[in-house]
């Protein structure tokens, strides 16, 4: 049998490496574990990721990157729902590793990406808001942005598509004011 090639392999290991993860987090899974379960010795995953940290770095980077090139095209006054709508696909696309952070928010600071997320999450947040928002326009943007991302994995049952306008409608509606606002 053609021996697997090496991006297969890496692969393989954030494939098991995610799916140990997310049962039973970061710090409770040891990479001879993730090693045995895609069948590789511990100096054979240690050749694809030098440590802990980058095999998950390898894991959020993706998503962090998908985020950022989301963004890139808005700006100040960007259109809500189509920014929202953005960040809905790319939470949806990437929910397995959104679910992972949700679970476990100290898997950002263990590879020094917690500022990147705050970074995103501030320029969504002024994108929205605008120049001089009230403290509740504020507090409204940050839950609609946060609520997207939250029930791409708290509502896993319900279609993309379904789900996507629901939400974008709820969110919408929260920066506006709420449906039963003036």
């Amino acid at each position: 049998m053609p021996r697997a090639r090496t991006t297969e392999t890496a692969d393989r290991i954030r494939s098991a490496a995610l799916e140990l993860i997310a049962a039973k987090g970061v710090h409770q899974v040891s990479l001879r574990e993730i090693a045995e379960r895609v069948g590789v010795t511990k100096p054979a995953l240690y050749y694809h990721f030098a440590s802990r940290e980058e095999l998950v770095r390898s894991l959020v980077q993706p998503f962090i990157d998908d985020v950022e090139a989301t963004l890139a095209p808005f700006g100040p006054g960007a259109d809500a729902r189509e920014l929202l709508g953005a960040y809905f696909d790319v939470t949806y696309r990437h929910r397995d590793i959104t679910a992972m952070i949700m679970r476990e928010p100290s898997i950002l600071a263990l590879v020094d990406l917690a500022a990147a997320v705050g970074d995103w999450r501030r320029r969504m947040v002024a994108m929205l808001a605008g120049p001089e928002p009230s403290l509740s326009g504020l507090v409204r943007v940050q839950m609609a942005i946060g609520g997207l991302g939250d029930c791409t994995v708290v509502l896993p049952g319900i279609p993309g598509g379904d789900l996507r306008e629901a939400a974008l409608d709820a969110a919408c509606d929260l920066l506006a004011g709420g449906p039963d606002r003036a």
